[in-house]
């Protein structure tokens, strides 16, 4: 959850890691700091550090100026153990200040190896489990650092990503990772590890993403990656297809505005990849054509956004290929007794790759004996690593926290794997499957209808931004679109709203709605719109505020509702990809209106990666 960067190299690092930092503050924003070791000078560290945004650890620096030096380590924190404040905020150093690190992930033991080392006379500082790394670190020094290093990893229990620094080893960057990311840039006289690229995009496309049970010491000559056990590795170095304008936010009031608006250009590109003449080109399903036709079901696990997109998948897989889906939240699934057979297929779903509950969901699955195929928007992810097949959504990178774009693009890749499916399967009709793909090829064009009326749905979002509670509504295959509006509007205006099956309204949801609370009801064109009719009638009697998302063309709704938000008409089975787009925008047009900070809302982070 939190973001790293280490530097070592030529130039003064300071202002090198608080950049890139500033890059990886949608990791985690509760506290940051920095450590430097001074040019000139092997006696001590500089650390400066400080509770809140980075904007506040800059502020410190200028009162508390940072000494040129060109090596250091800076960290952003998500907090997980111990107050967000400064004493608990990263780098932590040994009692001498000669060794400091920063971590992303959680130390399990971090209990019983602290009680050991205080035993041993190691004064703690901070509540994290952090501090017992460095000073385990510190018990284990006899001056190499590599070493140290490595005997005080294979003693913590849980995952982590280090960066250590040590003032008797100036120009030396120890990294380590297991079940937490970490990727190295290399540069020219100067090198970098951090949490995610957009933290060095700027110095260098050149990466090694390094992999769990790795260590790497780096120079500003040089790299050495090794294991746990000290063999060496001779990495892949990749290199980075998007740019720095990539991850700005290219005059847009926020990047969570500037994503959704990015989502017709990723849908538009991924259908003119991935199809031609009728047929769905899905290279790195890892699926035969005979592991296809033998399917006798499909568990999709993923978290939060990629979960609402997984109960849509479940829909039209079983609409249009005849498998079984399940859905499970992966944060369960690892904890129960699956049935997983010869024929099962995992579909886990993520736009990091990193989430840390899916990537424990898949290994426990695949200890089982099940094949792993990963819908996962970054490259060389760790759940890249972990699958058989790996489908790449390329939607570029997704810095609001609250994610849009990477949504709609797994929902676009799982309508493509639904029609391979089908076709394989040879349960779809070739009419019936170029009907939807032509429909679907559609959809980046509506989309720009849709973001051209963006106004009137600021207005709608403005007018009923005062409500202290807000129910999403919707049915079949837009009951995961209502949930997937719900999230997007507690996450970032922090209201209270929650989604439902329509039809569930009469079961719990109803005794809710009176005049102090709104509705939003997913009411497109569909087999179930007279039933979401009689719903909103069902609402209208006990006074609620209704918001309908409706289908271009349909008068006879705005009789029954305060508020409707039209999208065009498109294929039944298509409409989630369309109507969760004025969702998104209701969401953060309330936000903007209620002062939040929309692309780093509170208490969150972009890339879980933590249990």
């Amino acid at each position: 959850m939190c973001g790293i960067i280490g530097y070592v190299g030529t130039k003064d690092a300071y202002p090198v890691l608080i950049d890139g930092l500033k890059r990886l503050e949608y990791r985690g924003y509760d506290s940051s700091g920095v450590g430097i070791i001074p040019e000139g000078s092997q006696k001590s560290l500089v650390l400066r550090k400080t509770h809140g945004k980075i904007a506040n650890l800059q502020d410190l620096v200028k009162s508390k100026p940072i000494p040129i030096g060109h090596t250091g380590v800076s960290h952003t924190r998500w907090a997980t153990h111990g107050a967000p404040n400064q004493v608990n905020a990263h780098p932590h150093s040994n009692n001498d200040g000669t060794i400091t690190l920063v971590h992303n992930g959680i130390i399990e033991n971090y209990e019983v190896l602290k009680e050991r080392l205080k035993k041993k006379g190691h004064k703690f500082k901070s509540d994290t489990d952090t501090e017992v790394i460095v000073h385990l670190i510190s018990d284990y020094y006899k001056g190499d650092l590599k070493a140290a290093v490595q005997r005080a990893i294979k003693e913590l229990h849980g995952a982590f990503a280090l960066g250590v620094i040590c003032t008797d080893h100036p120009d030396l960057l120890v990294a380590a990772r297991i079940g937490s990311p970490l990727i190295i840039g290399l540069g020219k006289n100067e090198n970098f590890i951090a949490s995610d690229v957009p933290a060095i995009l700027q110095h260098t496309k050149r990466v090694i993403y390094l992999k769990d049970g790795e260590m790497a010491a780096l120079t500003k000559d040089g790299v050495e990656v090794f294991k746990f056990d000290g063999r060496k590795v001779r990495p892949k170095v990749d290199r980075v297809t998007f740019t720095v304008d990539a991850v700005a936010k290219a005059g847009y009031a926020h990047f969570m505005l500037k994503e959704i608006h990015e989502q017709p250009a990723a849908l538009r590109q991924m259908l003119n990849f991935r199809t031609q003449n009728n047929k769905v080109h899905l290279e790195g399903l890892g699926l035969s054509e005979k592991q296809i036709q033998s399917l006798k079901q499909i568990v999709v696990i993923a978290c939060g956004t990629a979960y609402h997109a997984g109960m849509v998948g479940k829909y039209i897989i079983e609409s249009l290929a005849r498998v079984p889906v399940t859905v499970d939240a992966a944060s369960e699934f690892r904890y129960r007794d699956p049935i997983i057979g010869r024929n099962t297929v995992i579909l886990a779903i993520s736009q990091s790759g990193e989430t840390a509950d899916t990537l424990a969901a898949v290994r426990e699955a695949r200890a089982r004996g099940a094949k792993i195929v990963s819908i996962c928007n970054v490259i060389g992810s760790s759940l890249a690593r972990e699958s058989d097949g790996i489908l790449y959504t390329h939607a570029g990178p997704e810095i609001g926290v609250a994610s849009t774009k990477a949504y709609t693009a797994q929902l676009n890749m799982l309508y493509l794997l639904a029609v391979k499916l089908g076709q394989s399967r040879k349960v779809i009709k070739s009419k019936q499957a170029a009907d939807l793909l032509r429909d679907l090829k559609k959809v980046p064009r509506l989309y720009e209808q849709v973001l051209k009326d963006k106004a009137a749905i600021a207005r709608v979002a403005r007018k009923n931004s005062h409500w202290g509670c807000f129910l999403f509504l919707g049915r079949n295959v837009n009951y995961p679109t209502a949930l997937e509006g719900a999230l997007k509007l507690k996450e970032i205006s922090y209201i209270p709203a929650e989604g439902y099956a329509a039809g569930e309204m009469k079961h719990g949801p109803i005794a809710l709605i009176d005049e102090y609370r709104a509705v939003i009801c997913v009411a497109t064109q569909s087999d179930t719109y007279d039933k979401m009719i009689s719903n909103i009638q069902e609402i209208n009697s006990r006074k609620g505020n209704i918001i309908a998302v409706a289908t271009a063309g349909d008068r006879s709704i705005k009789k029954h509702v305060h508020h409707v938000i039209y999208v065009p008409k498109t294929n039944n089975l298509l409409t989630p990809l369309l109507a969760v787009l004025p969702l998104q925008l209701i969401a953060y047009y309330i936000a903007v209106k209620r002062g939040c900070d929309v692309d780093q809302p509170r208490n969150l982070a972009k890339s879980v990666t933590v249990e």
